[in-house]
């Protein structure tokens, strides 16, 4: 089985605030499919951040450099990669992104081989994973908040996670927490995310006024989630912290180790280099003992790494990304008390809906 065609293009969706039906920015998602000489063809997916150059390194740097080889042969095709896209150091940015999109479909590729899920292939622990909804947008006001949480809670979920970083400071979040805290009760799970839009100072204001609230955890409370002022925050507070969804490669996480930094292991395979790249991080996490969960609109990608390893735990819903899955995907799964179950079709278990691939275009390549 070799590598013979590798095609790249990019899509433009839209998607809604729920309630207040407020649109989101379009969310731009790089396609990338890998076809081999024997017939099979694997995709994989790269989003939202510099769309063009992660589709332009792919068409004509990795493309040109992985032609005719097994895509089985991952460790090989990596260590192809790693000059190309890094000479020196560890690769960051639009490079990761870019080898996130081709080593995604590579999986892909191996699994529809193969006749086995991704998360068979990671392991096979489950073929299912619980989840989480990332819901609590900042668009909304308080009593939006609630409502949505209702509307959740009714569709038979039981973990939630609203975001924190408002306009209003840290005591209007405290506030906004307090409040759907008091709304859903204590049997609902509950998180918060800052995504990195906090400094220090204030992200060691809010964890006080919000620990008694039983915050599952607090995600990238910290800009650039800085693993020395983490650590730091991380013994003054009770509330747990994860990260990892957007540089989360196996370095970072290392790196977080080493200064004592999380809680939970949060890695989003459309940004660090891949399922590959994954991988070596969920290795990590059960050396040390922590949980691997997801985060940053991972969806059907990071589903797999969920239920594939033992140290799994929860899966992300995003409302966001939900949607733009739903059209992308001619058979997205879905949620049913909480849980979503893994396609029972090899790869990634997931049929791109072409027509709507047409109508989404922005620009193709190769």
């Amino acid at each position: 089985m070799k590598i013979k065609d590798i095609r790249v293009s990019i899509h433009a969706f839209k998607n809604f605030v729920p309630i207040i039906n407020k649109p989101i920015e379009d969310d731009y998602r790089i396609i990338c499919e890998i076809e081999t000489d024997d017939g099979h063809v694997g995709f994989g997916m790269a989003s939202r951040f510099l769309w063009h150059g992660v589709a332009g390194i792919v068409a004509h740097h990795i493309a040109p450099a992985i032609m005719g080889m097994d895509p089985r042969d991952l460790e090989l095709v990596h260590a192809r990669l790693q000059p190309i896209l890094s000479e020196r150091g560890q690769m960051t940015g639009i490079n990761l992104s870019a080898s996130s999109c081709v080593d995604l479909a590579l999986w892909d590729l191996i699994g529809k081989q193969s006749g086995r899920t991704v998360a068979q292939l990671l392991g096979g622990h489950k073929d299912y994973a619980d989840a989480y909804v990332t819901y609590g947008f900042l668009a909304y006001s308080t009593d939006e908040l609630i409502e949505m949480a209702r509307r959740l809670i009714g569709k038979g979920h039981t973990r939630l996670k609203m975001l924190v970083g408002s306009k209003g400071g840290v005591v209007e979040d405290a506030r906004r927490v307090r409040m759907v805290r008091e709304a859903i009760g204590d049997d609902i799970l509950l998180a918060v995310d800052a995504n990195e839009s906090l400094n220090a100072e204030n992200a060691m204001r809010l964890c006080p006024m919000i620990q008694d609230y039983n915050i599952a955890w607090f995600e990238d409370p910290l800009r650039r989630v800085d693993a020395r002022d983490l650590g730091m925050l991380r013994k003054r507070t009770t509330i747990p912290f994860s990260a990892g969804q957007m540089d989360g490669h196996v370095l970072r996480f290392r790196e977080w180790v080493e200064h004592d930094a999380i809680d939970i292991f949060m890695p989003n395979s459309m940004y660090n280099g891949g399922m590959t790249e994954t991988r070596r991080v969920a290795h990590l996490a059960q050396a040390y003992n922590k949980p691997l969960s997801d985060a940053g609109g991972g969806g059907i990608w990071c589903l797999h790494h969920v239920a594939g390893f033992r140290n799994g735990t929860l899966a992300e819903i995003h409302l966001g990304s939900e949607q733009v899955e739903e059209q992308m995907f001619i058979d997205a799964p879905k949620a049913e008390n909480g849980r979503v179950a893994i396609p029972n079709a090899p790869g990634f278990g997931v049929t791109l809906n072409r027509e709507r691939l047409k109508e989404t275009l922005v620009q193709k390549y190769l």
